[in-house]
């Protein structure tokens, strides 16, 4: 007997699980379409989103003791090497005491701290 026949409980999670799935596309589809029978709309739209997530992710709160990778890059000036860095002084010395400890990180200087004051925190 094949694991996917009719009858079979894999079978029928699969045919229910492709079910919700295409309602899942039919859903957004409808939501979407107002937005696409106009083209100037949609992309309207779409600018507003990303600037909207823009916001939202420059607003964020840093806590330099707890931020992944991901979370320090989206601080201004700090790339993926220096995140790295952070993290390792961070490993190697302890949690931070304060936002000023990070000048103590090579290649984070002043400036940097400045830029992304109101969003840190420790």
């Amino acid at each position: 007997m094949n694991a996917y026949s009719k009858n079979s409980f894999i079978g029928w999670i699969v045919r229910a699980g492709g079910c919700v799935l295409l309602s899942m596309i039919m859903l957004s589809n409808a939501i979407a379409a107002p937005c696409f029978k106009d083209p100037q709309r949609a992309y309207e739209y779409l600018l507003a989103q990303e600037k909207s997530a823009i916001q939202a992710r420059d607003q964020k709160i840093i806590d330099i003791n707890r931020a992944n990778e991901g979370e320090l890059t989206s601080l201004h000036g700090i790339g993926s090497s220096k995140a790295q860095a952070i993290i390792l002084y961070r490993d190697m010395f302890g949690n931070f005491k304060t936002v000023d400890e990070l000048a103590n990180v090579k290649g984070i200087g002043a400036k940097t701290i400045e830029k992304n004051r109101a969003r840190l925190r420790v």
